[in-house]
C-alpha cells in the first residue's frame, strides 16, 4: 500500500511553473548554445586580429542581442546595440535609432573597430582579462546604465563559460 502526503499549494505552483516554463527555459538555453557555437569562431578570429578577448566580444553581443533573438539582431543584424543609420522606416515602417549592417560579420567587426577608437584600447590590447575590458567599456559611456550593464555582461561571460 502506498502512502502519499497531500500536495501543498507551493508544490502545485512549482509543478505548474515547470510545466509552463520549462520548455521555454530549455529553448532559451538551446538558442544560447547555438549562438555561442555559431559566433565563437568569428569572435576568436577577431580576438586575434584586434587583441580583444573573445569572451568580451561574445558576452557583449549575447547581452545586447538576447543571444541573437532581439529585433535589432534579426532585422538590422546589429548584435551590439550600436546606434547609427538604418533603412527600417522605409522597408518595414519601423523607426529605430540603431545601426543596420549588411551581415552579422560586419556588426562584429564594427564593434571591434569601435573599441579601437577608445582611449583605453591601447593599454588593454592583448589583455586577456574580460573584467578590465568590460569595466573600461562601461566607463567609456557604451551603456546608459554602466554599473548594471557591467554586472550583466560579466554574469553572461561567467554563466556561459566564455
Amino acid at each position: 500500500m502506498l502512502l502519499s502526503a497531500p500536495i501543498g499549494f507551493r508544490s502545485l505552483r512549482l509543478v505548474g511553473f515547470l510545466i509552463c516554463c520549462l520548455p521555454q527555459l530549455l529553448s532559451a538555453q538551446a538558442s544560447t548554445q547555438k549562438f555561442i557555437s555559431t559566433y565563437r569562431p568569428l569572435a576568436d578570429s577577431l580576438s586575434a586580429a584586434y587583441g580583444i578577448p573573445a569572451a568580451v566580444i561574445l558576452g557583449v553581443s549575447m547581452l545586447e542581442s538576447g543571444a541573437g533573438t532581439s529585433r535589432n539582431a534579426r532585422l538590422l543584424k546589429n548584435y551590439f546595440g550600436i546606434v547609427g543609420r538604418n533603412n527600417l522606416l522605409k522597408t518595414h515602417g519601423i523607426r529605430t535609432r540603431y545601426k543596420q549592417y549588411a551581415s552579422d560579420t560586419d556588426s562584429f567587426i564594427d564593434f571591434c573597430r569601435l573599441l579601437t577608437r577608445k582611449k583605453f584600447y591601447a593599454s588593454l590590447k592583448g589583455n586577456p582579462q574580460p573584467q578590465h575590458w568590460i569595466q573600461s567599456i562601461a566607463a567609456s559611456g557604451y551603456s546608459e546604465a554602466p554599473v548594471l550593464w557591467q554586472q550583466r555582461v560579466l554574469s553572461t561571460i561567467r554563466k556561459n563559460r566564455l
